[in-house]
C-alpha cells in the first residue's frame, strides 16, 4: 500500500520514478530532506559526523515553517546556518534576494548546499515561485526542497495546480494528506526523485535482526531502514482506505470546494461593516480583523493599532468559553493580530461562514 500511495503521489508531482517514506509529520519531512542532501553532497558526514563537513548554509524565506529551524539545531547544523531569504507582500520568496543571500554566505566561506521552500506557507497561504528558484539552484548545484506540507494536495485540482507550477523541478516535497485533504492524523509523505536508494544509504544500518537480505519475498519491501524510527505507524493505510472511498475526482472535488467556499468568505467580509481583509488569499487561509464598534473610523488614533491587537485575544477567549467556535489569530510582521480562518474541512458551508462572520459581530458588539 506504501509503495503504491508514494507512487501515486510522486505522479501528481510530476515523477515517473523515484523514492519516499511516510514520516511522524511534516516536520520530520522537512529534517529528513535536509540530513539527506547534507548527506548527499558529504557522505562522510554518517560515520564522520559533523568534522566531516565545512560551514553550511541553507535557504529558506522569512515565512518557512519553523521547524526549519529546528531541523538545522537538531541535525547539528546550527540555527545560524539557516539563511533567511526576503519575501513580497505577500509573503513570496523573492528569488533575487536568494541569490543575494547565497553570494554572501559564499563570501563569508560557507558552502550553499540547499534551498527550502514553500508552497503554502502557514499564515498567508503564500506559494513561493518554485520554477525561479528551481534556476537559482540549477546555477549553485543545490539541493530543491519544497516544503508542500500544506499545499500540495493542490495538485489534485486541475483547476488549482498552477500555484505549484515548477515543483516536478525539485529533489525532495513534504505533503501532508492529514491537512488540507483530511487523512486521519498523522499521514505526511516525504518524496524524492532520487532514483539511487539514497534514503536507505543516508539512514540504513542493515541489523541483521531485521532486515535480513536472504528473506524469501523482496525484500525491498522492507522500508523500515529507510527511516531513522524503527517502529512505524502504517499511516499509508489511511490515505489509502481515504482514496479508494472517494476516487481521485472525489479528492479534486473537496479541494475546489475549499476554493470556492473561501471566496464566498472573502467577499462575505468584503460586504459587512467592521471586517477587513489582511489581504486577498490566493489559497485557503482568510485572514482578517474584526474592528469592533469602538474602533470603526479611528485608523488615525495614536494607539489605533495597540487597541486593535487587543480585540482578537478578547474575542478568542469568548469564542472558546462559550464553545461556539474555535479560530487563530496572530501577529505578523507589523501587523496587528489579526484572524485567520482556513477553509480546510470538507464538511463546511455557507452556512458555516455566515456563521462565523454573525458570530464574531455577536461577541464584538460592545467592544
Amino acid at each position: 500500500m506504501e509503495e503504491e500511495v508514494l507512487k501515486k503521489l510522486r505522479s501528481l508531482v510530476g515523477w515517473s520514478s523515484g523514492d519516499g517514506v511516510f514520516c511522524p509529520g511534516g516536520s520530520i519531512s522537512n529534517m529528513y530532506a535536509m540530513n539527506l542532501a547534507r548527506y548527499q553532497r558529504y557522505p562522510d558526514c554518517k560515520q564522520r559526523g559533523l568534522r566531516a563537513l565545512p560551514p553550511l548554509a541553507l535557504f529558506t524565506s522569512k515565512e518557512c515553517h519553523y521547524s526549519i529551524n529546528k531541523g538545522a539545531a537538531f541535525l547539528g547544523l546550527g540555527t545560524d546556518s539557516v539563511r533567511v531569504v526576503k519575501a513580497d507582500e505577500r509573503g513570496k520568496m523573492i528569488p533575487e534576494d536568494l541569490e543575494r543571500q547565497i553570494s554572501l554566505a559564499e563570501a563569508e566561506g560557507s558552502v550553499p548546499f540547499l534551498v527550502s521552500a514553500t508552497s503554502g506557507t502557514t499564515v498567508l497561504g503564500a506559494f513561493d515561485p518554485l520554477d525561479a528558484i528551481a534556476d537559482v539552484c540549477q546555477r549553485h548545484g543545490m539541493w530543491f526542497h519544497v516544503d508542500a506540507a500544506w499545499g500540495g494536495s493542490v495538485l489534485l485540482s486541475q483547476t488549482h495546480k498552477h500555484l505549484l507550477d515548477g515543483i516536478q523541478r525539485a529533489d525532495s516535497v513534504a505533503w501532508n494528506p492529514h491537512k488540507l485533504l483530511a487523512a486521519g492524523l498523522q499521514c505526511s509523505a516525504l518524496l524524492l526523485r532520487d532514483t539511487s536508494n539514497l534514503l536507505k544509504r543516508c539512514h540504513g544500518f542493515q541489523a541483521s535482526y531485521l532486515f535480513q537480505q536472504d528473506k524469501f519475498y523482496d525484500v525491498t519491501l522492507d522500508t523500515g531502514d529507510k527511516v531513522v524510527q524503527c517502529g512505524r505507524r502504517v499511516d499509508c493505510l489511511k490515505l489509502w482506505l481515504m482514496w479508494k472511498a472517494q476516487g481521485g475526482q472525489g479528492l479534486e472535488r473537496r479541494i475546489d470546494q475549499a476554493f470556492a467556499l473561501t471566496r464566498y468568505l472573502v467577499e462575505e467580509i468584503k460586504t459587512r461593516e467592521g471586517f477587513e481583509l489582511v489581504m486577498e488569499p490566493e489559497f485557503v487561509n482568510v485572514c482578517f480583523w474584526f474592528v469592533p464598534p469602538s474602533l470603526r473610523g479611528k485608523q488615525e488614533r495614536p494607539d489605533y493599532k495597540e487597541r486593535l491587537s487587543q480585540v482578537a485575544p478578547m474575542l478568542k477567549e469568548r469564542m472558546v468559553k462559550e464553545g461556539s467556535m474555535m479560530i487563530g489569530y496572530q501577529p505578523h510582521g507589523p501587523r496587528a493580530n489579526f484572524f485567520r480562518v482556513i477553509v480546510a474541512n470538507p464538511t463546511l458551508t455557507r452556512a458555516d461562514m455566515d456563521f462565523l462572520l454573525n458570530e464574531l459581530e455577536r461577541l464584538g458588539q460592545d467592544l
